[in-house]
């Protein structure tokens, strides 16, 4: 990557008024970017160990393929994901800017609150099933405390689901809500402090299931029955691996965000690719091992931990066990939320006024937009989601690469960047080229709907839409106007 990219960090010039320069969107300065490799390393770990990833795994093995396949498919996804998130990442490091300030370079300053409103969109959807997910937790736990709790509301039902499952879901929103107020510091000591708690509960729970099984043998035993018979099949594993880049896609985008506090290059790529290639494939695998062995424990498969909780609880007659053990997985997807759902959303709100709206609004905003959504519905298209909206990211992600990686050979001008009349205005804030590049591949994926002839194009609709981006856009800006392309000597125009 050093030798692609120049090293080093860009003490931000001082940035003139303007209606793009807005206090929170501003570039961090030398002295204010403290995050080194370890709290990049506790970001991923305090994002991946979460209930959506323990039963990632469900979903492929009950499509067909067999859990050492499923495991494949989540590392492979996490590999492809990680290389335009270090060199998106490697821009927010060296000039301190936040993903919607980057988009200008490539987009326009008017253009990029299109490709930052669809990332923030997405992450408004995962907001609300991960605080969905949340109130789950806190429903068993004040189960635990008052078991009457679930009696609360009588018989009244909404949608399948009790007036106690809505309060705890508000009760989770709420503590969401701390975090949004208090912004990126507040994340960055969240999960330093939760990461190594989190890791430590993943390998409880294996060491339980492990002994309640009667040993590693007991608790494979079980893995046969979990779905994945069926051979091994491409057609099948290629979705699978689209949708595994689709999970990450949207932090592969808006990884500036975080990267502008990052002290150094190495810290940010050494603690991101530590983090992610290793964290998450083993929390996928510790949720297949434990599913495996309740086969063997209760003789049927418990996917969701709160669920597998809340029985371990009443069997054990330990409540106070089972209750510490959902604060965990409670605290798991408060770090997973806040980092991966509220900083994009509220970048890119911010963004549409910068000198109006500032961060902590648009967080704000966005977690409204996400309760109201009805995650519980999302959930209910799990795999058509994630494929559809990854390819929509790997549009948008192909044009931005190509801007920074071949365009620009990673040299930006910063203050251009917030100006209203310099190198990024365009065509009256938009350029055309990076527009088109960008439809040109949100438009070759859906193409793999209209006929089973090119279905490879949709069920690889992160790779289609972003090669077809990445080129097209490569080809349309030979001829730009722009002001900062990059010479063949390495020296901006």
């Amino acid at each position: 990557m050093s030798t692609l990219l120049p090293p080093g960090l860009v003490e931000p010039p001082t940035i003139p008024a303007s209606r793009y320069a807005g206090a929170d969107l501003l570039p961090t300065p030398l002295s204010a970017r403290t995050w080194n490799a370890r709290h990049f390393a506790s970001l991923w770990v305090g994002m991946s160990v979460c209930i959506p990833t323990y039963m990632l795994a469900a979903a492929l093995i009950q499509s067909g393929l067999s859990w050492s396949a499923a495991l494949a498919a989540i590392f492979i996804g996490n590999a492809v994901t990680l290389v335009p998130m270090l060199i998106n990442g490697h821009a927010g490091t060296r000039y301190g800017i936040p993903f919607p300030v980057f988009l200008r370079a490539a987009f326009g300053p008017r253009g990029a609150h299109v490709p930052a409103l669809l990332r923030g969109a997405v992450a408004c959807g995962w907001f609300g099933i991960q605080t969905w997910i949340g109130g789950l937790a806190i429903h068993e736990m004040m189960t635990i405390l008052v078991p009457d709790w679930a009696l609360f509301g009588g018989a009244w039902l909404w949608m399948g689901f009790t007036l106690p499952h809505y309060i705890a879901f508000l009760l989770f929103f709420v503590m969401n809500l701390y975090f949004v107020w208090n912004g990126t510091e507040s994340i960055k000591w969240l999960e330093t402090l939760t990461a190594p708690l989190l890791i430590v509960a993943g390998l409880a729970l294996f060491w339980w299931a492990a002994v309640r099984a009667g040993g590693l043998g007991g608790m494979f035993a079980g893995a046969t029955t979990l779905g994945g018979a069926q051979p091994f099949s491409f057609g099948l594993f290629l979705p699978w691996v689209t949708a595994m880049v689709g999970f990450w896609a949207t932090l592969a985008l808006n990884i500036p965000d975080f990267t502008r506090f990052a002290k150094s290059q190495r810290d940010q790529a050494f603690g991101q690719a530590s983090g992610i290639l290793t964290t998450m494939p083993l929390f996928a695998f510790i949720g297949i091992a434990v599913t495996s062995a309740t086969v063997t424990i209760y003789g049927e498969a418990i996917w969701n931990p709160v669920t597998l909780v809340a029985r371990m609880t009443v069997d054990l007659d330990n409540p106070v066990l089972g209750f510490i053990a959902l604060l965990v997985l409670m605290i798991a997807t408060l770090t997973t939320n806040i980092a991966a759902n509220i900083v994009a959303p509220a970048n890119a709100i911010a963004n549409l006024s910068p000198v109006r709206l500032t961060t902590r609004m648009g967080g704000l905003i966005a977690a409204v937009i996400g309760i109201i959504i009805m995650p519980w519905k999302l959930l209910d298209s799990y795999q058509t989601w994630l494929i559809t909206y990854s390819g929509l990211l790997g549009a948008v992600g192909g044009v931005i690469v190509c801007d920074y990686l071949v365009v620009r050979r990673g040299y930006l001008r910063v203050a251009d960047l917030y100006a209203e009349r310099g190198a990024y205005t365009y065509d009256m804030g938009i350029n055309r080229a990076a527009t088109i590049a960008m439809g040109a591949g949100v438009a070759t994926a859906l193409a793999g709907l209209l006929h089973p002839s090119v279905r490879f194009l949709f069920d690889g609709a992160w790779f289609s839409a972003a090669a077809v981006a990445f080129v097209l856009y490569a080809l349309l800006m030979r001829s730009s106007p722009a002001s900062d392309v990059v010479t063949s000597q390495g020296e901006l125009t």
